[in-house]
């Protein structure tokens, strides 16, 4: 089975979050299956959506990146299984709000140990993976470029080939695209009728997950999920994690 084009280490969302939040943005990520919108859903989330349905459900560990010459999908397979090994399961508590530009289900503001331990385990995702990573293209600088950072983003993309890693980075799984004035609050209210219920009901954190992209340009879809306690859970894109291991 050849390399996917890119592959990204994520963490899943789990329970009610991850069934409501799939339902929301219309496709599972773990089969890479359309679904049916939420009951009451604006016919104006198809469009909302799109950029978020590109990557499926997630929160961003790793980002998403092109394998360095010598790196094989096994080697990011034994990597994704050491991070995980090396944690242990956790819960975290989940508000929605807006992060530059678009809406989000990010840390609540009370929960400062869900956040430390997300930040830790985001700070291990980059450094671990990062030998497997080849280096940004111009262009993919460029893209990121297009966007105002702040001089300490800059020095991250240059490092890390991802602007907001470390001190930038801010835990999130993205429920739109970008939106402004009337469209947020639509999306906003959208996004409540269904997840207030929710409020108050932690998320568990149970492991980290490798998600890919087989073709450039291709949807992601999920590889494979690795539990803290050991193990792993294959998923439709499992194929794209075997091949022989670096020599």
């Amino acid at each position: 089975m050849p390399s996917a084009h890119r592959y990204a280490l994520y963490l899943a969302p789990t329970g009610p979050w991850r069934e409501l939040g799939s339902r929301w943005l219309g496709r599972c990520a773990d089969t890479g299956a359309a679904l049916p919108p939420l009951p009451g859903q604006p016919e104006a989330a198809r469009d909302w959506t799109e950029a978020p349905r590109h990557y499926g459900l997630h929160a961003t560990l790793k980002p998403p990146f092109r394998l360095r010459p010598g790196a094989t999908p096994r080697d990011v397979d034994a990597a994704a299984r050491q991070l995980a090994a090396g944690d242990s399961a956790f819960a975290i508590q989940l508000e929605c709000e807006p992060l530059r530009g678009f809406l989000a289900w990010r840390i609540a503001a009370t929960d400062a140990e869900g956040r430390a331990r997300i930040n830790a385990l985001a700070a291990a995702a980059v450094r671990g993976l990062d030998d497997l990573r080849a280096p940004a293209t111009a262009d993919e600088l460029a893209r990121r470029q297009a966007h105002a950072l702040s001089s300490e983003q800059q020095a991250m993309l240059a490092r890390w080939g991802y602007p907001y890693v470390f001190d930038t980075f801010t835990f999130h799984i993205t429920l739109t695209g970008k939106l402004d004035g009337a469209a947020l609050e639509q999306a906003r209210a959208g996004i409540a009728a269904f997840a207030d219920p929710l409020r108050g009901q932690p998320m568990a954190v149970p492991g980290v997950s490798v998600y890919v992209q087989p073709q450039a340009g291709a949807d992601f879809i999920v590889a494979r999920h690795y539990p803290f306690d050991g193990g792993h859970v294959d998923a439709a894109g499992a194929a794209y994690l075997q091949g022989p291991a670096t020599a």
